[in-house]
């Protein structure tokens, strides 16, 4: 099940207001499952610019290598370094510790063309 207090990108990454503002990104639980055992996460530079619809890094798994989209544009303010040394977490913790990187958005309006979660349930056929 996907959590309720998210919004969903046709790509299959979620993104979290946290208490600061900013928006937590990360690949839903459907993405994981699809990917394999992730052995290798890319991730993009602290203060780089992410564009909405835009590649901003990737994902490897022992299946295949997925690209990551931004779901929303803005600057990037930190990026999950655990991801580095267990990029597994990614598998064990879609929508928690396996987060990618929170982002300042310079834009919040692209919310509104984000799915909720039963609108992504529908979009990946778990009705």
């Amino acid at each position: 099940m996907n959590p309720d207090d998210r919004y969903y990108h046709s790509e299959h990454e979620w993104v979290k207001i946290d208490d600061d503002g900013l928006a937590v990104i990360g690949i839903t639980d459907f993405a994981q499952q699809q990917l394999g055992e992730i052995v290798f996460v890319e991730l993009p530079e602290v203060g780089s610019t992410l564009t909405a619809g835009q590649v901003y890094g990737e994902v490897e798994s022992v299946k295949s290598v997925s690209e990551l989209y931004a779901p929303v544009t803005g600057q990037v303010t930190q990026v999950n370094s655990i991801l580095s040394d267990f990029p597994e977490t990614v598998n064990a913790e879609p929508y928690g510790e396996g987060w990618i990187v929170k982002v300042r958005m310079s834009d919040t309006r692209v919310l509104d063309s984000l799915m909720t979660s039963a609108q992504y349930s529908t979009h990946i056929g778990e009705e």
